[in-house]
């Protein structure tokens, strides 16, 4: 597995090592031991989160206020511009954000750690998305973060309006979100 560090260094991008041959290809999509000496993190994932979403459509930005969960996120069919905003009031990259093409073609995967929003919008005709959690789902504490909030500007590679959920639709702006403290 390569490890790099996305446009935020805590956000990571992980590429696995693929066999393959004329039959398809075979790779490790996750291995506790090699997460841990490759990224330096040792986490414990307690959750494993399964959605398919069609062309257009745009999840996020949410996070847990309480209760945040890092998420190891990838996509097994269509692709997707996966994007994480750092809400870590201490962070030297708050109110940044990082975004990476993730497909079934790349193989990509996203580590977003704890004290960030997250969200994606789906750039093929389908995409199916999986993603890892360290913490347990807790809708009382889900917030979410407007995903066209402009003091952030994250630049979503949109062609016309995003098909979005009436709590995406309502997020509230950066400015008036509540972040996490450290």
């Amino acid at each position: 597995m390569h490890v790099f560090p996305a446009a935020i260094p805590d956000v990571l991008v992980l590429e696995p090592k693929v066999f393959g041959d004329h039959r398809g290809f075979f790779f490790e999509s996750f291995n506790a031991r090699a997460f841990a000496e490759m990224t330096g993190l040792q986490r414990e994932f307690v959750q494993d989160n399964h959605s398919r979403s069609s062309k257009g459509v745009l999840r996020g930005l949410h996070y847990q206020i309480e209760q945040p969960q890092g998420k190891l996120v990838r996509v097994v069919v269509g692709e997707v511009f996966d994007v994480a905003v750092d809400l870590r009031k201490a962070s030297p990259t708050f109110g940044q954000w990082a975004g990476e093409r993730l497909s079934a073609e790349n193989k990509k995967q996203l580590w977003i750690p704890e004290g960030f929003a997250h969200g994606f919008l789906v750039l093929s005709e389908t995409a199916e998305f999986l993603y890892k959690t360290t913490d347990y789902y807790a809708p009382q504490h889900e917030r979410t973060l407007l995903w066209s909030d402009p003091t952030i500007g994250v630049q979503w590679p949109l062609c016309g309006e995003p098909n979005l959920a009436m709590k995406d639709k309502a997020g509230r702006l950066f400015t008036e979100a509540e972040v996490f403290a450290d």
